[in-house]
């Protein structure tokens, strides 16, 4: 069995378009999306495939719907070159974000855009709202397809914080919402209401996979993906590949120790996580619910919001410089559900603090932006089923057991 709850191989190649790929059509079809369209013959030299074979296999890609050819390429010497892309409309994917105080639901195309989204703004979530959650995005995203286009509907996927009921002080739910989390199974209860296998992983690693998939993962091939929504968290990218660790934890940042204000040390979460930003925003006598009504606009937010990213880009920075020191990471990815602004002023303090630390021993690296933002959790969601079932993540995310 693996992650989806059904037998490893259930998925099928041919005539359901939604089901898994062979090693070679996987990587032809990672190639095609990291360089948005390429033809048999490019294909052939960065594979290191004979051009027979990967004639077959764009062939079979085009007959199944997943790629479409372009325009040749006219104006070089001998036959014009005919370069694919990938079909929009060859696959589909649900995704569904919990978060703190709001969820969203999400369908995604095969070439990454969102089709459609439920958001769902909430004082916290209990099991019953996600599932029903689900359930629209099953009944209302999902129905807006034809009957054709349902059936190549790859996967659900839900990206979700592990172990909510341990975070009893910063989710303020009550005690009973909190043993309904620890008594529920999320991955079965929408099971049970998808036709289609659903996939489940920790928020912060959903987001890395999406800015993997969809972001910059063509330009860095190791990175440490940092992102603050709620609670901070994150993912990690190792040549290429997503690398969940032993537990799924791989990146989680939360937990990592900083400096605390009065002395001694903290978990990184309370620093430089965005409730820590709501509490601030409640001493001062503002309404904190405005960072969670549209994540992409909070308006002006004064004092509070520059103390809130001077100490966070403090300890990110911290934070930064122990990874480093680990992983020889060239890149750091930085986003969040914040506004552009906010995440471009973080990202700029925080590459201060950074140059303020003795860096010697350590190779350069670079601290760069993110580009999904507010809506990385739940694309993130929806590229669990792309990575399980169109990409060579598959044996790294999706492991028996």
């Amino acid at each position: 069995m693996n992650r989806t709850g059904r037998p490893v191989g259930a998925l099928t190649r041919g005539t359901n378009q939604a089901g898994g790929r062979l090693y070679n059509e996987r990587l032809v079809l990672s190639l095609i999306r990291r360089h948005a369209s390429l033809p048999k013959a490019d294909l052939a030299r960065m594979t290191g495939l004979s051009p027979q074979t990967v004639s077959t296999i764009v062939n079979q890609l085009e007959a199944d719907g997943l790629v479409r050819r372009l325009e040749p390429l006219r104006g070089r010497v001998g036959q014009p070159l005919v370069p694919y892309e990938l079909n929009p409309r060859g696959a589909f994917f649900l995704g569904l974000k919990v978060g703190r105080r709001s969820s969203d639901v999400v369908l995604l195309d095969f070439a990454g855009a969102v089709l459609g989204r439920i958001h769902e703004p909430h004082p916290y979530p209990t099991p019953a709202s996600i599932v029903e959650l689900a359930r629209r995005g099953v009944g209302e995203l999902a129905g807006n397809l034809s009957k054709t286009e349902r059936a190549r509907i790859a996967g659900f996927g839900i990206a979700s914080p592990f172990e909510m009921w341990n975070w009893e002080n910063q989710f303020a739910a009550p005690p009973d919402v909190l043993e309904a989390w620890r008594q529920a199974d999320i991955r079965r209860e929408v099971a049970a209401i998808s036709p289609w296998p659903v996939y489940f992983h920790n928020d912060g690693t959903a987001a890395c996979a999406a800015e993997l998939v969809l972001g910059r993962g063509a330009e860095h091939p190791d990175f440490l993906y940092i992102f603050i929504g709620s609670f901070i968290g994150g993912g990690v990218v190792l040549n290429g590949h997503l690398f969940p660790g032993r537990t799924g934890y791989g990146g989680a940042i939360g937990p990592l120790p900083v400096p605390a204000p009065g002395g001694g040390f903290q978990q990184i979460l309370k620093t430089a996580s965005i409730y820590v930003l709501a509490e601030k925003l409640a001493a001062a006598g503002a309404d904190p619910l405005v960072l969670w009504r549209d994540p992409d606009e909070w308006g002006e937010l004064g004092t509070p919001l520059d103390e809130w990213i001077d100490e966070s880009a403090h300890a990110l920075a911290q934070a930064v410089v122990s990874a480093v020191s680990i992983i020889d990471f060239g890149t750091i990815i930085l986003d969040g559900a914040f506004p552009l602004p906010v995440r471009s002023r973080l990202a700029q303090r925080t590459r201060e603090f950074v140059a303020g630390f003795d860096l010697q021993g350590l190779a350069a690296f670079e601290l760069v932006e993110g580009t999904l933002g507010s809506r990385a959790r739940e694309i993130g969601g929806a590229c669990l089923p792309l990575l399980a079932n169109f990409t060579q993540d598959r044996e790294v995310l999706f492991k028996d057991g």
